[in-house]
């Protein structure tokens, strides 16, 4: 069986649920999902990614999105919601949302579970990724796995 790590930041929506249990064809796949809360990201950093995709009102409710301890409750429905999502496709799946420094804790996963590979699901960071500040960039020199960077689908 294929283990994939899949690091996410918001809930998967269907066709996200869909693209990440098909990147294999027929073979079989199971997930280890990390779920990282809202906080440690720069909220200008959000607020310039959404402006740049037009998505406006979202960059107006940057400061009403939990960050910090607050973001805890809402990333484990979040966490919860995407395994069960997961395991209605058919897959193996379990997850944890990430406490402190998200890519020791990644490193640790793919160590753990002996993964094949990891997928950081996110929406675009242009100004994370101009710098290569963004998960995937700093994942591929941490991890010893590919890194496969997909575009979660906006709500």
């Amino acid at each position: 069986m294929f283990t994939t790590v899949l690091m996410i930041e918001k809930p998967l929506a269907a066709a996200d649920v869909e693209l990440v249990t098909t990147l294999h064809g027929d073979e079989q796949v199971s997930f280890v999902v990390l779920m990282q809360p809202r906080g440690d990201q720069d909220r200008l950093l959000r607020a310039v990614d959404d402006v740049a995709l037009g998505y406006l009102d979202d960059a107006a409710r940057e400061n009403e999105v939990p960050e910090g301890q607050d973001a805890f409750p809402p990333a484990e429905r979040s966490l919860a919601h995407s395994v069960e999502a997961l395991r209605a496709a058919g897959v193996p799946a379990e997850g944890e949302v990430v406490e402190s420094h998200p890519l020791d804790k990644l490193k640790a996963v793919v160590e753990e579970h002996q993964a094949d590979e990891v997928v950081v699901l996110t929406a675009p960071h242009f100004v994370e990724e101009f710098f290569h500040r963004d998960w995937t960039s700093r994942a591929r020199h941490k991890v010893g796995v590919p890194v496969l960077k997909l575009f979660a689908q906006h709500d």
